[in-house]
């Protein structure tokens, strides 16, 4: 017959009463001190709290480093890339300009396989934009520290086709205004 929690507990109790003894781990499971006393446990080593605060040496000098602040020598930049489903990463330096940002986000984006597959890698095909929404394309010469932002969309330019979607952002925005309809002419009279 197996022993209930309530008839084990009695067991143990019995056992101590009769003076069997607990071991080590029990003993301290139980709330009891194993006997052993602080001196044998180990010592903490003494650490310095300002390590760079430097001394002074014996001849009075002073032995604290000079800390300059860090400068900054890569950017992180997102860009996402029209219809592709979310943005690549991309860690350039900061000397590098538009230019080098689209073909870098071009290696960036073949290199990972991601879909859909680009019909060209060459970055004179593409423009880097603040965002979908711009219609202005950067500058190719601009400097990327220069531009305030850490994200960026990239669509391809007009490559003398007419389908909307190998059509430049700015250049479909264009159609898209000039098709002229003939209830936006009777609203305006309307007004």
């Amino acid at each position: 017959m197996m022993p209930s929690p309530r008839t084990h507990r009695r067991f143990n109790e019995d056992n101590t009463r009769k003076g069997i003894r607990l071991s080590e781990k029990s003993k301290s499971f139980h709330g009891q001190s194993s006997g052993t006393n602080t001196a044998d446990l180990l010592r903490r080593p003494r650490t310095v709290p300002d390590l760079l605060a430097g001394g002074r040496n014996s001849t009075g000098e002073s032995t604290a480093v000079n800390i300059r602040p860090l400068k900054l020598t890569k950017l992180l930049l997102n860009v996402t890339i029209q219809r592709s489903v979310g943005p690549v990463q991309v860690l350039i330096s900061l000397e590098s300009t538009v230019d080098d940002l689209i073909a870098a986000a071009l290696r960036q984006y073949s290199k990972e396989g991601r879909r859909p597959v680009l019909s060209s890698v060459n970055a004179g095909y593409y423009d880097l934009h603040y965002s979908q929404f711009s219609l202005e394309s950067l500058d190719r010469k601009e400097n990327l520290n220069a531009l305030g932002s850490r994200n960026f969309f990239m669509c391809p330019k007009n490559g003398g086709t007419t389908t909307t979607s190998s059509l430049s952002c700015g250049k479909q925005a264009d159609t898209t205004t000039k098709i002229s309809l003939p209830w936006l002419k009777f609203m305006d009279f309307l007004l």
